[in-house]
């Protein structure tokens, strides 16, 4: 049974490394079947598509900076690997491995992730990291993982390409502070995939005039460099920038993409499938339809804008909106602003991925006003994801970005839990009170303003030495505060301004702490954490 289970997992290690490696290799295409080429066959009746959702990755690395809260052990295969790893990435330096490995000032820890599907090269996906069961490891806290690789899960110690690497600080959540577990955390954001997703088409009846056929189908539509016939039974595809959002649906389209599409065809199957979307059980098939057909379909589309149905007048216009038809806009940016809506955050979302920068800017822009405030939330991704000019961004001690947004006269401070760190401050400036005493957890920060003081007074005490305690002043507008917080120290850094060094996650911590008491007047919320194996 055990020699099965790592035939098993060999073998889909090898499938995976397929898709993310650049060239010709090809997965295994599925039995030849008889298969009539006809009017009506789509390019998904002739071949099988490969597009696996996430799959895990894992490996071992090292975390450092832990002031004596690690540990040396680890089993004999696992250092062995990390010796050799080390002298492969510093080969021209002298690195005593044998001292790094047996401080206490370092953890060996297991490295776990999912790849996004479909991912781009040097995509950025969240590492859980673990101490090894068995250590005496103490905590991770304010350690770095150093860069590492990352393999197909289960395939330690087989002779297999490296699928991702991973680097950055360690995340512990502290949100709940009676249930913190300094021996595990995140690094948010800091996996990075090492080679281009390929989708692939295998042709169930290997042919090269059908693979010629299918791949100029394709780049009739969407350009000529989008499909690849790399042989006779394989096609490769290549996401188009206009649909980067939208790569699932990108698939949806070609595969019900018409092989051989006349005019007369086209007309007969614009009235079949404008019929399904107005009346028809299952709409996103033929929203899908319309959408693979082009352009011929928009003013049949735009009848549809007036119908008393929400879905398909929502259907309709992001399908036009797709096709490059700003009628549809209209009626998804009403859609948007209706606070009954069920479809306003799928409205927001069409707009932000196929409308105009500017378009779209607008839309989110009067969306960061709304009273609820998930739609704020969703509002400020979309400007994000639009890198729109009203956020002013600041690297903060090389492990978070501190965002303003001044346009909304809501105070919010949103900060991130899977992804890029960041805390967003909606509404900035955004200040604290005049009157303020708030400590942390474990007694060692302090951000105290006595009333009539012209300044916020921070303390902290040495994370090793508790005698040792450093202080520092502020304003009370929040961002500088957070700078203050965790700047990193004048030792560490040439900047001219420094800070206590203290992490992301205690200063999250702080800042929920601060607006659950008053202290500041904004609402706080936290994003998810990530889904990876069991928590």
């Amino acid at each position: 049974m055990k020699t099965r289970t790592t035939e098993i997992i060999l073998l889909s290690a090898i499938i995976i490394i397929a898709f993310f490696t650049k060239g010709c290799s090809r997965p295994t295409p599925p039995q030849k079947t008889s298969v009539e080429i006809g009017l009506d066959s789509t390019i998904g009746s002739l071949t099988e598509t490969f597009s696996p959702g996430p799959f895990a990755v894992e490996g071992y690395g090292l975390i450092g900076g832990l002031s004596g809260t690690g540990s040396p052990d680890c089993p004999p295969e696992i250092r062995d690997y990390l010796e050799k790893y080390i002298k492969k990435q510093l080969p021209d330096q002298e690195t005593d491995i044998d001292k790094l490995l047996s401080s206490n000032n370092i953890a060996v820890v297991l490295l776990q992730g999912l790849i996004p599907p479909m991912a781009n090269q040097n995509e950025a996906f969240d590492i859980k990291v673990s101490t090894l069961p068995g250590t005496q490891a103490a905590s991770l806290e304010d350690g770095w993982l150093y860069k590492t690789e990352l393999k197909a899960a289960g395939t330690f110690g087989m002779d297999m390409k490296a699928l991702a690497t991973a680097e950055g600080p360690v995340f512990i959540d502290k949100s709940r502070p009676s249930d913190v577990n300094k021996k595990g955390g995140y690094i948010l954001g800091g996996g990075r995939v090492i080679n281009e997703y390929k989708v692939n088409l295998a042709i169930r009846q290997p042919d090269y005039k059908v693979a010629g056929r299918i791949r100029n189908r394709i780049n009739e539509r969407f350009g000529s460099e989008t499909a690849k016939a790399a042989s006779e039974s394989l096609i490769s595809l290549k996401i188009p920038p206009k649909y980067r959002m939208q790569k699932e649906r990108f698939i949806s389209i070609v595969r019900a993409m018409y092989l051989n599409q006349t005019p007369d065809s086209a007309r007969e199957r614009i009235i079949k499938f404008i019929q399904k979307l107005a009346v028809g059980e299952d709409k996103g098939e033929a929203e899908i339809a319309l959408e693979t057909i082009g352009n011929e379909a928009i003013d049949k589309l735009a009848a549809l804008l007036n119908s008393s149905n929400e879905d398909v007048r929502f259907r309709a216009a992001r399908c036009m909106l797709n096709l490059g038809n700003d009628k549809g806009l209209e009626t998804l940016r009403q859609i948007a602003m209706d606070k009954n809506s069920s479809r306003r955050m799928d409205a927001l979302a069409a707009i932000t991925a196929s409308a105009k920068r500017n378009d779209a800017a607008v839309v989110a822009r009067k969306l960061l006003r709304d009273e609820n405030l998930d739609t704020r939330l969703a509002a400020y991704e979309s400007i994000r994801t639009l890198e729109d000019i009203i956020i002013t961004e600041k690297l903060i001690g090389r492990s978070f970005y501190l965002e303003q947004i001044s346009q909304t006269e809501y105070k919010t401070i949103y900060a991130s839990r899977s992804g890029q760190p960041r805390i967003a401050l909606l509404g900035a400036p955004i200040y604290c009170n005049d009157n303020i005493f708030v400590e942390s957890g474990d007694g060692n920060i302090t951000i105290n303003a006595p009333a009539g003081q012209k300044y916020v007074s921070i303390i902290r005490k040495h994370p090793t030495r508790p005698d040792m305690v450093i202080q520092a002043k502020s304003t009370f507008e929040v961002g500088d505060i957070v700078q203050t917080l965790c700047e990193e120290s004048a030792k560490r850094t040439n900047e001219k301004r420094s800070g206590l060094s203290v992490s992301y996650a205690e200063m999250i911590t702080l800042l929920q702490q601060m607006c659950d008491k008053g202290a500041i007047k904004a609402e706080f919320h936290a994003g998810p954490l990530p889904k990876i194996g069991p928590r």
